[in-house]
């Protein structure tokens, strides 16, 4: 899903109020920095108008309320910021936001329809490699300055920008394609997760980025293995994964680049998925994966792994290799 995202610092109208309009995407997202400093002890309200429908409930936490597509949270300045994902039309309106006793924010929410923001990408990487992605951005936005931003857990961190550069993280620009490329070396675990980039804009009050969204998938590659199995005939396949008994466990094939993984979908139960049958035991860590009939297309490169976290993989490269049943029968 690529995002617009909106990076908006606030004018000041009266001493309770701050009043501002901004403009989102459908299908994308939208950042808002209120310039207001985050209260720890104050409840935070947000509710769209002039229905007043709530959306966040007076709610009080050290730095991050979520409440489905919608997030305050504090950033590294300790300023209040809104986040909005995947915008519709029927999110345009008013909202006012109360961060602190009789204090608020006033904001106009517009969207609009542009191919910008309709999809996301998807980026796998093993460990210790580079992994690389590119951003396209609008003719208007050549000479505006790029930033990069990751989504943490509680918080969504500055990775690069023109006062920001953090090891290991690269950015060019090809303004001729229009493109921002970014590149991470010898990535880590930590490494995975939602980045989000685009052009940051300054005009007078406020910065606005278009951006779009990358899920950088961290791969382990922990073994390599051969297995032999003759065509019409059956075949047993056991993945070990014992530091991970309870994780969920897959098999997929490499040259379609493991677009389509099959995994039980239940654990410690037999389950056909396609032309296979697989077995995820969470006792021993082992996924096993049956093939009832063996095809000379079942032949190939394949990925058996297991989901350590969200953004974080460990697999064991497997070999099938296929021999004609017949032939074999007459040797």
């Amino acid at each position: 899903m690529k995002i617009l995202l909106i990076f908006f610092t606030f004018s000041l109208i009266s001493g309770a109020v701050r009043c501002v309009s901004v403009t989102g995407y459908s299908g994308g997202s939208l950042l808002v920095d209120s310039g207001k400093t985050w209260s720890t002890y104050s409840t935070k309200y947000m509710a769209k108008l002039p229905e007043w429908r709530t959306i966040i409930n007076y709610k009080k936490h050290d730095k991050w309320i979520n409440e489905g597509r919608f997030t305050l949270f504090k950033n590294n300045d300790r300023k209040l910021m809104i986040y909005i994902r995947e915008l519709n039309q029927h999110d345009a309106g008013r909202y006012q936001i109360w961060y602190h006793s009789n204090l608020y924010i006033d904001m106009t929410l517009n969207v609009k329809e542009d191919s910008c923001c309709k999809e996301s990408k998807r980026v796998m990487v093993n460990i210790g490699e580079t992994a690389t992605f590119s951003c396209e951005y609008s003719q208007n936005h050549i000479n505006d300055p790029k930033i990069i931003f990751k989504e943490g857990k509680d918080s969504i961190e500055t990775i690069y920008s023109t006062s920001k550069k953090k090891e290991r993280f690269s950015v060019s620009d090809d303004r001729h394609n229009k493109l921002i490329t970014v590149r991470i070396t010898a990535v880590t675990p930590d490494d995975g997760g939602v980045y989000l980039c685009g052009v940051w804009i300054n005009r007078h009050s406020y910065s606005y980025s278009i951006i779009n969204t990358f899920h950088l998938h961290i791969m382990a590659k922990v073994g390599v293995s051969r297995v032999t199995g003759h065509s019409g005939g059956r075949l047993l396949i056991k993945c070990e994964h014992p530091q991970h008994k309870t994780k969920p466990k897959y098999i997929c094939k490499e040259p379609d680049g493991c677009s389509e993984r099959k995994n039980p979908g239940v654990q410690d139960e037999w389950m056909e998925n396609g032309d296979v049958s697989l077995y995820d035991d969470t006792r021993a860590g082992v996924l096993m994966v049956f093939f009832r009939e063996l095809k000379a297309g079942d032949a190939g490169t394949y990925r058996c792994g297991v989901n350590v976290s969200h953004y974080t993989e460990s697999f064991t490269e497997l070999q099938l290799d296929i021999r004609d049943g017949l032939q074999m029968q007459r040797l």
